[in-house]
């Protein structure tokens, strides 16, 4: 499957079409540029000792961070360059392991469903099923992304 895609109109997604993402290697960058951003400095996050005696043993990626990084391959990825009207929510997101320091982590996407809207005439809905892994193969997040797309002129 190829990595970098061109942009998709409405009509040009298919119910069970896929996308992949690259990877990327999650740093100590991110964590700080996240608490920064969001205001978010729990120790969890932010405080190599407090965290090394926790539950992870480690210091361990913010939640929303973790769903932003999703985000952020979906955009990637280019299909949705210049035709994404909006994002629309979720119906179920999951963070069912966390994202470490050092991960490199990739995305894998479905078109779960696609869905003309009356109340549009430019533009519909795309629903994404995505799940995020690491290096290891071990589920970070899942969850379906529901987008307001453009239809072609």
């Amino acid at each position: 499957m190829p990595y970098s895609y061109e942009p998709h109109y409405f009509e040009d997604f298919e119910e069970g079409q896929e996308f992949e993402s690259v990877g990327r290697t999650v740093t100590e960058t991110d964590f700080v540029v996240h608490s920064m951003v969001s205001g978010d400095w729990t120790e969890l996050h932010t405080n190599r000792h407090y965290a090394d005696d926790e539950y992870f043993g480690e210091r361990v990626a913010h939640g929303p961070m973790t769903f932003i990084l999703a985000t952020g391959f979906v955009y990637r990825c280019g299909f949705l360059e210049r035709t994404v009207l909006a994002f629309l929510g979720m119906n179920y997101m999951d963070i069912p392991a966390p994202v470490n320091m050092g991960d490199t982590i990739s995305l894998d996407m479905e078109v779960i469903e696609t869905k003309d809207l009356s109340s549009r005439d430019d533009s519909g809905l795309v629903i994404i099923d995505t799940t995020m892994t690491n290096q290891e193969g071990t589920v970070v997040f899942e969850g379906d992304m529901k987008f307001l797309i453009k239809s072609r002129e």
